[in-house]
């Protein structure tokens, strides 16, 4: 299984353990400074949902972890919301995979409604 598949699969819960370096010792590369990073997140309670927003504003893409909650659940509606104005106050995208896991992107970024495969 693939880093992405770990990061976006619906199975339990991960932890920064879970996460390898990789050694790039001799590859030599030549991004610079990263102008966008992928955050993970868990959304425990509406006090996580102002890091989640933070990152946002700066230009982070967030993947959080919402299976503490049901989506029918009335807190999980209020940080939907609140999310949702995130993603449109920055001109970004917000999209929900499955009952698990909520994308925010930043602005200029897209979230695909299609899988890949």
């Amino acid at each position: 299984m693939g880093i992405m598949s770990k990061i976006i699969s619906g199975g339990g819960q991960n932890t920064t353990d879970e996460y390898i370096d990789l050694d790039i010792d001799g590859v030599e590369t030549s991004r610079g400074d990263a102008g966008m990073s992928v955050r993970i997140a868990t959304i425990s309670g509406q006090q996580d949902v102002v890091d989640i927003k933070d990152a946002v504003y700066d230009g982070d893409l967030v993947i959080a972890d919402i299976t503490r909650h049901t989506t029918s659940d009335s807190t999980m509606e209020r940080i939907m919301d609140d999310l949702r104005q995130v993603a449109e106050e920055v001109d970004g995208d917000i999209a929900q995979k499955g009952d698990d896991q909520v994308i925010i992107a930043p602005t200029g970024v897209g979230v695909a409604r299609r899988k890949l495969n």
